[in-house]
């Protein structure tokens, strides 16, 4: 199944060999490159990706704030940050954005390549420098705090799950329940938790301790 892939980068060079590495992929689709978010919504609207790369630096809009728009108007496309930036401040503020994958520039053309399958396939690809930052940021003491979310059991095995970076269909065969079936409970957990991506879901699973 092709993965429609759109980009948005402010630095020609770079959009351009983006643009070239998507189209000269069997597995990707190329549905257009922008050198800013200031359209982003019409331009969804007009193309319908299932993934974007997203610079966070831009003119007008920051990649950040563009991310935000995209998943309010369609949550069920796929953010996936790529940016020169390594702090934590940037990619926390991605991630509540809405963001699923957060990948540095200085990345391969494979790994972006198979960032973008898994991300399209329900994963949240990371630099290994940026999930080490995730995980030293969790891995801090905190007080637990009481859960009051109302999960089932099946919703906590999914979560559960979700925190140990499964994809969609990986939870399915686990859980021995349709894809279709993951993505109701998924739903149902981002409605309880009041979160609206699976990043959320994770950040906030592992920092009230809920799993």
């Amino acid at each position: 199944m092709d993965i429609n892939v759109a980009v948005y980068e402010d630095n020609n060079a770079l959009r351009e060999s983006l643009s070239f590495l998507i189209k000269g992929s069997r597995l990707l689709t190329f549905v257009g490159a922008y050198p800013n978010c200031l359209n982003i919504v019409e331009n969804c609207k007009s193309n319908m990706p299932d993934v974007i790369l997203m610079d966070i630096d831009m003119p007008g809009i920051s990649g950040i704030e563009g991310t935000r728009l995209v998943k309010e108007a369609f949550p069920s496309v796929n953010v996936m940050i790529l940016t020169v930036y390594e702090d934590s401040e940037k990619i926390f503020d991605a991630l509540r954005a809405g963001a699923t994958g957060y990948l540095l520039k200085k990345s391969s053309a494979i790994q972006i390549i198979e960032a973008i399958a898994e991300l399209a396939g329900g994963g949240s690809p990371m630099s290994s420098v940026i999930a080490r930052k995730v995980l030293e940021h969790f891995s801090k003491p905190s007080c637990k705090i009481e859960n009051e979310y109302a999960l089932t059991d099946r919703e906590y095995d999914i979560l559960k799950r979700l925190v140990a970076g499964d994809s969609y269909k990986m939870v399915a065969d686990f859980c021995n329940i349709s894809i279709g079936t993951v993505r109701c409970h998924i739903y149902s957990i981002y409605r309880k938790l009041a979160v609206n991506s699976k990043a959320e879901a994770i950040i906030k699973a592992i920092k009230e301790k809920l799993v």
